[in-house]
């Protein structure tokens, strides 16, 4: 989600369903906060999933206008396929007959960071199998999870009215209302599931504190929250020590970087056997 401080989420006057039904129900903190200075959207997008902004502050541009691609191949996709898990980027507005490497309508790539890094698009390449294999249509993701076909990690990008970005913040709380129901009710959350609900920096350029909640049926929830501080650091470092990955990525690894343990039961975090078997056992 997009461009919100923590406050004008919880007051309950614009994000009902969120203040009024996830967040009673989630884990949530209220310290949490996109890295120092660290604007606008495509550095922290890139930041939760690298842990790294790659000197691209204020730098917003699609990678097909050149000169954005990144060949690094320390990402957590690349962690995840190493480690034999699966994952997948979910974003409306997109056709999934491309690799989504150009803004359209409400889809902005600025919102999805797995097409600026170039291994993971063929070099920019529209055409790139793999590409469009992991970078899908949002309307899939009803049935793959009905099918049982979503990937391991699924990182969803709502277009740019519904994750807040153009649009009122009822817009997207009303969004999240119809399209967070069917996925906690679905097996693969139920089985062995974890919704993390981001915000990518706070509104008019403030560092937060952001909303954040995390819904499972592993973390503590009832409306337990902490004061602790936290960042997309922490965010990045929970999911790798969850899919027991290594190294930790870029600023995940600082020490003084928290992970977000205090909002789970206390057996989930760091590879304590929560997880599902990888496909075929």
């Amino acid at each position: 989600m997009e461009n919100r401080n923590r406050e004008e989420i919880e007051s309950g006057r614009d994000a009902p369903y969120l203040s009024g039904s996830v967040w009673p129900r989630a884990s949530y903190a209220t310290e949490y906060f996109n890295p120092p200075k660290v604007h606008p959207s495509l550095p922290n997008y890139l930041w939760l999933i690298a842990g790294d902004d790659y000197g691209k502050g204020l730098d917003d541009s699609d990678p097909s206008v050149g000169g954005d691609e990144l060949a690094t191949e320390n990402h957590l996709p690349g962690l995840l396929a190493r480690a034999g898990w699966t994952w997948r980027e979910y974003a409306e507005g997109i056709d999934g007959k491309h690799c989504p490497l150009a803004s359209a309508g409400g889809y902005l790539c600025k919102h999805n960071p797995f097409v600026y890094f170039d291994g993971l698009t063929g070099g920019l390449n529209p055409d790139d199998g793999l590409c469009r294999a992991h970078n899908r249509p949002f309307s899939e993701l009803a049935a793959d999870l009905a099918g049982g076909r979503v990937a391991n990690f699924n990182f969803i990008t709502p277009d740019r009215c519904h994750d807040m970005h153009d649009c009122a913040t009822r817009s997207g709380d009303d969004w999240l209302s119809q399209q967070l129901p069917p996925i906690l009710a679905s097996r693969p959350y139920r089985e062995a599931g974890a919704v993390f609900i981001v915000w990518d920096e706070g509104s008019d350029g403030s560092d937060g504190p952001l909303p954040f909640a995390v819904l499972s049926p592993f973390a503590k929830g009832g409306g337990y929250h902490d004061a602790v501080h936290y960042d997309h650091s922490s965010t990045l470092k929970t999911v790798e020590e969850i899919f027991g990955l290594s190294p930790l990525l870029g600023h995940a690894a600082d020490p003084a970087v928290e992970d977000l343990s205090d909002l789970f039961q206390p057996f989930v975090i760091r590879g304590r056997g929560s997880l599902p078997a990888r496909p075929g056992g």
